[in-house]
Formats: C-alpha cells, sequence, structure tokens
C-alpha cells in the first residue's frame, strides 16, 4: 500500500476515471450494437451521426484508439449505406 499522500490522491484519481471511462466505453458498445440492429434505414440515418460523434469523443479522450473510431465508423456508414 501507498504510503505518501500524493500517491493516495493518485490511487483515488485512478479509480474514479478507470470507472468513467468504462461508463463510457459501455455506452459506446451500447450504441454501437442498436445501430447495428437497426433495420429501418431512416432511424438508423438518423443515429449514425450521434453515434460517430461519440466514437470521436472517446478517441480524443484516448478510451479508444482513434484507428478503431475510424474503422468503427467506416464500417457503420457502410452498413447504413446498405439498408434498404
Amino acid at each position: 500500500m501507498a504510503n505518501h499522500k500524493s500517491a493516495l490522491k493518485r490511487i483515488r484519481q485512478n479509480e474514479t476515471r478507470k470507472l468513467r471511462n468504462r461508463y463510457y466505453h459501455k455506452t459506446a458498445r451500447t450504441a454501437l450494437k442498436s445501430l447495428r440492429n437497426e433495420e429501418n434505414k431512416a432511424a438508423a440515418t438518423e443515429q449514425l451521426p450521434k453515434v460517430i460523434a461519440l466514437l470521436d469523443k472517446l478517441a480524443k479522450k484516448n478510451i479508444i484508439h482513434k484507428n478503431k473510431a475510424a474503422n468503427l465508423k467506416s464500417k457503420l456508414t457502410k452498413h447504413v449505406n446498405k439498408l434498404a
């Protein structure tokens, strides 16, 4: 266990950030899943910009890698465009 005050504070901060990042990541996965399961093109087209913005925010905060965000955005756009 850490003995310094600064180390104890760092442990508390890391735990808070870990929980926050886990929440963001889980929220993003849920949004991706709902968009992938969408059958209606109009609803999917409306939902796509929100999911893309969410992925961009996660990439900016280094919760996911920027290339992973780009790959997901590309796949989702192709999926939405393919819907009839």
